[in-house]
Formats: structure tokens, C-alpha cells, sequence
């Protein structure tokens, strides 16, 4: 069994169909302005608040009262288990990079209580026990318990990557093998798998960090399993069961489901490297992100189900776009990333960061959104916590593996994924890279990248490969000063030779205010456009912008937009300033609807305009929000 403390957050290093490899969260220390600040408020405000959370809820008292330690009623929804499993990743994330003894003995006392509530075959899952354990697998489609099993699987190898302790991940094998003797082909084992994907993925992972087959095989027994005739679920495409998963072309029904199981495609890919995997989940993400998905990458526009809407369906003050529906497209992209080595999907990872999952996170750490819709007028706003908590701790397990997705490496080289001041220390086949960052990302597009050592034989790092964003154009690259010529394009990576310990790479980004468009067929966008700088989407708040109602106002379409930082609005941001127009409301006062008259100019007045990047909305006082606004 391997352990490899402080690990990646997916461990490819023996995946025979990984182009890319991913790194040690540990070995990448963040030390800039914008990321850094928000782990270490993530460690020291975020972790500690959902513990309590945790506790002052019922969710750990469930455990206590499944091992018989405590007397009390099940409290909450039936999948709580999980919540207590996403916050102990979390804190199993953190302690791989920050050693904290308070933290370790909460985490050791927390996993005690989920040891003491597994039966003696394996099974866990506090909902199910005493007068419920005969409804046990009787009802996949809608409780969750292999979708709980998923999520204790992929906290314990956490946290055997971050600490070497074994104590959980030998509850997670127990539960994988209890899962195995229930589930798969063989004549007596049964049909089956979640209604909540999620396990698919997981199992991948501890097949990856225990050797064993059999997990591998059951995360691809549980993908196939769907979209047969008669159907695990009714055929309900609201439940990917509609098709065979390498048949389906459209994300469609609950959003995080879709994208979770996407997730557990990728990591059979990764493994077994075959096509029509592959095939299906290119034809997914071109579907993502040609018909179903938002300008800042939120995924899931219905709020009836959480779910996929039809082709161009993107409303924006209906927008459900779920905090847990991004989270699972990073790490679909994620995955995607090392798969194909392509780095349009590093590029929509860091979309999706910035603007969608951001905004499910007050600046203080401690409040959080469920959906993210992208227009409101300001009765919205975030809670300290929910009774289905799911994406709180997801957000706070991103956070804490955050240093872990900004490098990759291959057998050549290194492969910058995103920008942000801080020190890496890589390993490659024999050797490693040692560099250091300096930027003012995501606020400047000037990147310096000094290398500090090269060591190992020199086939080892032969290249250092730097990701041109979409929205970069007119890219320059230099190394101590001279320009140098590259490989690559905007959207992909620029390949150089690896420059030798001492010499500083220049990286160029310039900037520009975007005014984006959307098709067409997107009916909530005709004639509006959204601002974006660099990565991030902005939007127009109304504690900005006092002279009008910002749902009142409009850009002409000839606008000039200057960017300014302000170092002391939400935490330090650019934000965008020009001349907008407004047209007041008054004159509808008491209509709905009046004769059409041909818009001009002529009919609005002329204010101010501020505009703030997305991710930092409904931190101030109520009112209203828009990203995409009228043109004239």
C-alpha cells in the first residue's frame, strides 16, 4: 500500500493514460495577495466555524448514536454523513500543508466517531441503522448511501496522503469491500448504483492509492450500469439513466450529479484509456460549454431539481448555477486536463474558480451561497449555513487542496496551470524544478517566474510550458530580458526550453476590458453584454453605483472603460468605471406593458458606472445585481 504524505489531489503517477501528472499539494507554498489570504481564512475561520456547524447540527451526534456512544434521535437529511466527510477532507487538505495539532486532534477525534459507527461487515451510513438497517440498498435512486460511501472514500485517502495515518482509510476499504460484495456482474451480487454519482470517482482513488483491482472495476461496473433497458432508474435522464454513459452527448438533469459522474468517467479513462470514454466526455464538455453553461462557468440553470436546462436555457436572475455544480467542473476539468494535456480545460478550471465558485463564499469565510444567480435585486443573500450543507464544505475542501491544481509536470517538464505569487518545489522522473512566482494575478497580467534549481539529469526538464489564457492576446515572453519564441497559442500552453537555475521568464498578459456577447439563442442575453478583465467577470452592485438603479441602466455600445484598483473596496479589487446611461423607471409607474417606441439615447440620462469583479457581490448592503446589461 502506498502512502505518499502530502500528496496530490489525484494521484496519476501510475495512470498508464495520464499525459499530464498532477503535483504534491505540499509542494506548492502560495504567497500572494489574492489566494493565499483566502486559505489561511479557509484554515483559521472556515474549517473551524463548519466543525462547529457540524456539531451544534446533529450531523456528528448521528455517528455517536450509530456506534451506541450517545442516545439520541437521527437529526437531519439522510445524506448528512456527508457533510461530516467533506469537512474532514478539508481538514485533512490542510494539514498536508499546514501542521496544526489543534486541528489534527479534532480531525483524529472526529474519524474516531466515524470508525466506532461501522458494522462489523463494512457498512456505514448513520441513517440506516437500528429500525432502518432492512431498508439498507433498497431505495439507490434516492438515499444516497453510496454517494455518502464515495465521499468517506475520498476523505480517507486524504487523509493518508496528508498524515500517514491509516486509521480512516481502513474504514474506507471495509466500506469499498462491502460495496464489492454487493455490487456488480457476478450472478450474486446485485445491479445497481447511486442516484447521487459520486463513488465512481472516489473508488478510482483508492484503487490508485491501495492497488486494489477490484475498486477500479466497480467504479466502471457502477458508469455502465446506467441507461440500459429497463433502467436502473426509469430511464430518468434526470439521473443519467436515459443512456449508456458512452452514448450521452448532453449534460442534462441534476447538475452536480452529471458532472460527478463525468468526474468518474474521466478517472476510468485515465485508467484504462478507452475511446469511447474519451469520446463521451469530449462530447459533454462541448456540450457544457457550447449550450449549458453561464459566462462566469456556473453549471445548471433550473432551480426545479438543480438541474441542466435545454440548449441556450441560461436565465440570469433564475440562474441556479449551485456552488457544488462548479466545484464538480473543476474537478471535472481537472481531470480532463491530464488527460488530454489540452489547456482549454485549465483555462475553463480557472473561469469557474474566479466566477463560480468564489461567490459561494463571503469574504469573511463564514457565509455562503447555494445558488449564484447572476441578476437580483438584492433579496439574495448568503447563509451561515444550511440544512442541506452540501456546498459548504465542498468549497472548504477546494480551498485547502487549492496550492495542488496550479502545477503539472510530465516526463519534459512543468506545466504552469494557473498565476499566483509563491515558491513550487516539482518532482519530475529523477529530478526537480524549483521555482518561484511573482505577480499581481488576477489584477496584472505581468507574470516573472525565476527558475531556482534544475537538478536530476537534464532530459528531465527539458521544457517549461506556460498557459496562455483565452482572453490573452498579444502574449510576450522573455527570459532575462530578451523575447524568445514559443510554441503554442493563446489557448493553449507556450512551450520553451527550461531556462537554466537563475534566469527569470518574463510572461506577458495583456489585460483588456472585454465587452462579451452571447448566442443568440440565449434569450435573457439579446442586446446585453457582460465586462470581463483577465479571468475575472464583473458585475454592477448597486452600493456602487447610487445614481441609478443598476437594472435601470445601460452601456452605449461605443462605452470606454478604465480599470482602477481600489485597495480598500472588498479586500482590494479593480474595478471598472465609465459614463453608462440610466432610463428611469417612473414612467412605468403603474404599466406592465406600453406601446413599443423605438429605443435611442434620447430616452436615457447619462451616470456613472462602477463595476466589481463577480465573486465579490452581496458582501455589503442589499440591492440589486446584474452581469449582463443592456446596450444602446
Amino acid at each position: 500500500m502506498t502512502q505518499t504524505n502530502g500528496g496530490p489531489v489525484v494521484a496519476l503517477s501510475a495512470s498508464p493514460h495520464a499525459v499530464l501528472r498532477p503535483v504534491a499539494i505540499a509542494a506548492v507554498q502560495l504567497e500572494d495577495a489574492f489566494w493565499q489570504p483566502r486559505i489561511a481564512r479557509n484554515r483559521e475561520m472556515t474549517i473551524p466555524a463548519q466543525l462547529r456547524q457540524c456539531e451544534e447540527t446533529g450531523r456528528i451526534d448521528n455517528f455517536r448514536r450509530a456506534s451506541g456512544r450517545k442516545q439520541v434521535a437521527f437529526q437531519g437529511i439522510f445524506f448528512n454523513d456527508s457533510d461530516v466527510y467533506k469537512w474532514a477532507e478539508a481538514a485533512a487538505f490542510s494539514l498536508g500543508t499546514h501542521p496544526d495539532p489543534k486541528l489534527d486532534a479534532d480531525l483524529d477525534a472526529v474519524i474516531d466517531e466515524i470508525a466506532a459507527a461501522q458494522d462489523a461487515n463494512g457498512y456505514l451510513n448513520t441513517y440506516f441503522m437500528f429500525e432502518r438497517e432492512p431498508e439498507r440498498f433498497t431505495n439507490l435512486k434516492d438515499m444516497h448511501e453510496i454517494y455518502c460511501a464515495g465521499h468517506l472514500m475520498q476523505v480517507a485517502v486524504a487523509h493518508h496522503r496528508a498524515t500517514g495515518k491509516t486509521t480512516l482509510l481502513e474504514v474506507a476499504i471495509k466500506l469499498a469491500d462491502c460495496l464489492d460484495a454487493t455490487f456488480g456482474p457476478e450472478p450474486e451480487k446485485r445491479l445497481g448504483a447511486c442516484g447521487h454519482e459520486e463513488a465512481e470517482m472516489a473508488l478510482v482513488e483508492l484503487y490508485r492509492e491501495t492497488g486494489e483491482a477490484r475498486y477500479l472495476r466497480l467504479a466502471r461496473f457502477m458508469i455502465e450500469a446506467r441507461g440500459h433497458k429497463p433502467g436502473l432508474f426509469g430511464n430518468s435522464a434526470y439521473h443519467q439513466d436515459h443512456l449508456p454513459f458512452v452514448q450521452q452527448k448532453d449534460l442534462t438533469g441534476h447538475a452536480v450529479r452529471h458532472l460527478y459522474l463525468a468526474c468518474g468517467g474521466a478517472d476510468v479513462a485515465l485508467e484504462t484509456g478507452d475511446p469511447p470514454y474519451r469520446s463521451a466526455l469530449e462530447a459533454l464538455w462541448k456540450s457544457l460549454t457550447e449550450k449549458r453553461m453561464y459566462v462566469t462557468g456556473g453549471a445548471g440553470s433550473r432551480w426545479e431539481g438543480e438541474a441542466f436546462g435545454e440548449d441556450y436555457e441560461l436565465p440570469n436572475d433564475r440562474a441556479y448555477t449551485e456552488t457544488c455544480a462548479a466545484i464538480g467542473s473543476v474537478m471535472w476539468n481537472w481531470r480532463m486536463l491530464h488527460l488530454t494535456g489540452d489547456a482549454l480545460y485549465a483555462d475553463l478550471m480557472e473561469t469557474t474558480l474566479y466566477n463560480a465558485v468564489l461567490p459561494g463564499l463571503s469574504l469573511d469565510g463564514t457565509h455562503y451561497y447555494y445558488q449564484n444567480p447572476l441578476a437580483d435585486r438584492g433579496a439574495h443573500r448568503r447563509q451561515e449555513w444550511f440544512g442541506c450543507a452540501c456546498c459548504p464544505p465542498n468549497i472548504a475542501r477546494l480551498l485547502a487542496s487549492l496550492g495542488g491544481y496550479f502545477y503539472s509536470v510530465d516526463a519534459t517538464g512543468v506545466y504552469v496551470n494557473l498565476y499566483a505569487t509563491g515558491t513550487a518545489t516539482l518532482l519530475l522522473a529523477g529530478g526537480r524544478v524549483t521555482l518561484s512566482q511573482k505577480t499581481n494575478y488576477p489584477w496584472d497580467g505581468d507574470v516573472k517566474i525565476t527558475i531556482d534549481a534544475v537538478t536530476g539529469q537534464e532530459s528531465e526538464a527539458k521544457f517549461l510550458n506556460l498557459r496562455l489564457p483565452c482572453w490573452a492576446n498579444d502574449v510576450k515572453i522573455t527570459v532575462d530580458g530578451q523575447p524568445v519564441a514559443f510554441e503554442g497559442e493563446t489557448g493553449q500552453y507556450a512551450r520553451i526550453p527550461m531556462p537554466e537555475a537563475g534566469k527569470i521568464v518574463r510572461l506577458a498578459l495583456p489585460m483588456t476590458i472585454e465587452k462579451v456577447e452571447s448566442h443568440p439563442h440565449v434569450l435573457a442575453n439579446r442586446n446585453r453584454v457582460a465586462l470581463r478583465r483577465g479571468p475575472l467577470v464583473y458585475c454592477i452592485e448597486q452600493a456602487d453605483n447610487p445614481d441609478a438603479d443598476v437594472w435601470d441602466m445601460a452601456l452605449p455600445a461605443d462605452v470606454e472603460l478604465s480599470a482602477e484598483f481600489d485597495p480598500d473596496l472588498l479586500g482590494g479589487i479593480v474595478t471598472l468605471k465609465g459614463q453608462a446611461l440610466a432610463r428611469d423607471a417612473e414612467e412605468w409607474e403603474g404599466a406592465l406593458y406600453a406601446p413599443y417606441r423605438q429605443e435611442s439615447r434620447a430616452g436615457y440620462r447619462p451616470v456613472a458606472l462602477t463595476a466589481i469583479p463577480y465573486y465579490a457581490w452581496a458582501n455589503r448592503e442589499p440591492g440589486p445585481m446584474q452581469v449582463w446589461i443592456p446596450v444602446v
